[in-house]
């Protein structure tokens, strides 16, 4: 039966507890031998994530059991935190990373009962302490290369990267001197080691301030010597101005990367061979489309292409939404893996004719799922989706492409409220809230997400906006945003609102906007800039840029801002002018204002000032602190307690009378 109801007072079978239960994702997927491996979140075991074992014969069950929680936090944004290796006798080896002290360890799963992990590397009372990431396991060298994030001091810029060879024998963990520097450190930034099928040459990337792996990276390409030592170090592709997301080895000794030379991340391949003619390093793009085949790197460790034993290339790609296709490198030719998957992660891995990887739809939530190369059958084979609900409660989503000031593209996702059981009283049009993704050079996944099922279906829409900014559309939409945080970001989401509103999708009345870490910057300074929004929900905030650009916030977004916002020593009245508390008068509309108290990239006392900014005046307000919780919340409790908050806000903002709901008082 079909009840008319208000938008908004919808009854529902998604709750928060739901939601929470299937927040995260499988991630940085790997193959050992004939068996899939990949790391876990397990929100309702306070937050940890554990690895995951998908044995030969389909068993598929976590390898490590509480307390081991299998995270790196190097650039605080973490990286791939193991590796893993067959051996020919006694089951595989596995390095992986604790985030309880961040050291390295080895284990042996398939060991005697009670061979518990032993630490590889040793602690540093110093600042952050060492940090490990994107590991390489060379267990018949008798070692890990790896990448170190070493804290000299107490401040967040102090600090160096290497990479470090860390001895397998566990000699390292009481005495550093048995770590050895593999790369030179004269760059700030280094991404794991790639080395060649012979072992003779090793490849990484490289940065430096003021620029993020998305401006401009170094292929750098080395030698080894008898000694694992790397040689003869050199910049063969990148620049400034170019970026290459990630280098693998073909099978064939050639060097495969992605860079973005063309205007998108596209595949080459490079020739070498014009070094000793003085022509330097050639290379070929071998699939030219104004797609992209790569992604921001905002994580040590993101692959978005495999080589294959055969020399094809298994690839993500796309534009907007991304595929997996196997790119043939001769031809260029590219086809496309059927199945119901439409955005596939940046974690993919490859053995003989077998390609790995995470994938979604719109009506599945993110699972493991396996490739044939051979017979071009794709299954799932891990986290797999479960429709917990009937999926007539999953919203049905929109891509649109809106029109923004200028004439300018905008890319969003429309979510229109959607529940089997309620209808709306005729006239009455939908709440609908705005979804400005983080990053900010980051996008929306056009993927099954029950925390917009969460709000559709008790009639709220959702519409995420791909401001310009956004990865996914070509360096030049990626560009829109260069020194225009805070003014396009905020230009393209009122845009989108108001279209939305004049077609008569969304009630103009009750139009809200919510962001977490740079989409809480894009919600805050919307309220003080406009008065289109009835309400914002600022997650992890950036709220003061000034104490960013003075050092408040960890080393590898400490720049981020020269480029966002522009050269602080050059236009420091810049950063006063965006920052929402030089306007703060204007906010006048309610917030929720949600942090955790351990986040040492926005850290809560900036969202404190936005408090002390409008207190006293009246607003509207509702502050959440959560203990335990750094940027982003990964506990259960958390994420339920956020979400029902959430909406709270909503129902008070859009003068909702829910049939049941938990309640967060609001402050004035």
């Amino acid at each position: 039966m079909v009840t008319t109801a208000p938008y908004g007072a919808w009854r529902s079978p998604v709750d928060a507890a739901l939601a929470a239960r299937r927040g995260g994702r499988p991630d940085f997927v790997g193959l050992v031998g004939e068996e899939a491996w990949w790391v876990a979140p397990r929100p309702a075991e306070g937050g940890r994530c554990t690895l995951v074992r998908r044995a030969s014969d389909g068993v598929e069950a976590p390898a490590l059991e509480a307390p081991w929680d299998v995270r790196s936090r190097v650039h605080e944004y973490g990286g791939r935190p193991w590796a893993a290796a067959p051996r020919p006798a006694g089951g595989p080896l596995v390095v992986f990373v604790h985030d309880g002290d961040q050291r390295l360890y080895a284990w042996e799963p398939d060991a005697p009962e009670g061979r518990a992990p032993r630490a590889l590397t040793p602690l540093s009372a110093v600042g952050g302490g060492l940090r490990w990431a994107d590991p390489v396991l060379l267990w018949e060298r008798g070692e890990v290369w790896c990448v170190l994030e070493e804290f000299t001091g107490e401040r967040p810029g102090d600090v160096r990267r290497l990479i470090v060879s860390v001895p397998l024998d566990g000699s390292a963990a009481s005495d550093r001197s048995a770590l050895r520097a593999l790369s030179d450190g004269r760059h700030r930034f280094v991404t794991g080691p790639r080395l060649s099928p012979d072992g003779g040459r090793v490849a990484w990337l490289a940065w430096d301030h003021p620029g993020m792996p998305w401006d401009g990276t170094e292929l750098r390409v080395a030698e080894v010597g008898p000694d694992g030592s790397f040689r003869g170090a050199r910049t063969v592709l990148g620049g400034p101005e170019e970026s290459v997301a990630q280098v693998e080895w073909g099978r064939d000794g050639a060097l495969l990367a992605v860079t973005d030379r063309t205007g998108w991340w596209n595949l080459h391949r490079l020739d070498a061979g014009g070094e000793s003619a003085g022509q330097g390093v050639v290379s070929v793009n071998l699939c030219p489309r104004e797609e992209e085949f790569a992604g921001p790197l905002w994580r040590l460790g993101q692959r978005w292409f495999a080589p294959l034993a055969n020399g094809l290339i298994a690839v993500v790609h796309g534009r907007g939404a991304q595929r997996l296709g196997i790119l043939d490198p001769e031809t260029g030719e590219l086809v496309d893996a059927a199945g119901p998957w439409t955005e596939w992660a940046p974690t993919l891995e490859a053995t003989g004719t077998r390609v790995i990887g995470v994938a979604a739809s719109p009506r599945t939530s993110y699972e493991v799922v396996e490739l044939d190369t051979c017979t071009g059958r794709a299954r799932a084979v891990g986290a797999r989706h479960t429709d917990a609900v009937d999926p007539a409660y999953y919203p049905e989503p929109h891509v649109r492409t809106f029109t923004g000031p200028g004439g300018r593209e905008i890319h969003a996702r429309v979510h229109p409220p959607r529940n089997p059981g309620h209808t709306a009283p005729a006239g009455e049009l939908p709440p609908f809230v705005v979804w400005a993704h983080g990053g900010p050079t980051s996008r929306s996944a056009l993927v099954l997400d029950l925390e917009i099922a969460y709000f559709t279906s008790r009639g709220i829409g959702v519409v995420d906006v791909d401001y310009g900014g956004s990865t996914g559309y070509g360096r030049e939409y990626r560009n829109r945003l260069r020194e225009r945080w805070g003014v396009v970001d905020v230009e393209d989401c009122a845009a989108v609102a108001e279209a939305l509103a004049a077609e008569g999708t969304a009630d103009r009345a009750r139009l809200g906007i919510r962001g977490a870490s740079a989409g809480g910057w894009t919600a805050a300074a919307s309220l003080a800039s406009t008065d289109l929004y009835a309400c914002a929900m600022l997650a992890c905030p950036l709220i003061e840029p000034m104490a960013w650009a003075e050092g408040g916030t960890h080393d590898f977004e400490a720049a981020y801002l020269e480029s966002l916002i522009g050269p602080f020593a050059e236009v420091p009245e810049r950063y006063r002018d965006r920052s929402p508390l030089s306007r703060a008068e204007r906010i006048s509309a309610p917030y929720l204002l949600l942090q955790g108290l351990d986040d040492p990239i926005c850290p809560p006392e900036h969202g404190e000032l936005l408090l002390a900014a409008t207190a006293g005046r009246g607003v509207d307000h509702t502050h959440l602190a959560f203990e335990g919780e750094r940027h982003g919340f990964r506990r259960a409790d958390s994420l339920i307690r956020a979400l029902e908050a959430e909406l709270a806000l909503y129902v008070r903002s859009f003068g909702i009378t829910p049939p049941d709901m938990p309640g967060t008082p609001a402050h004035r």
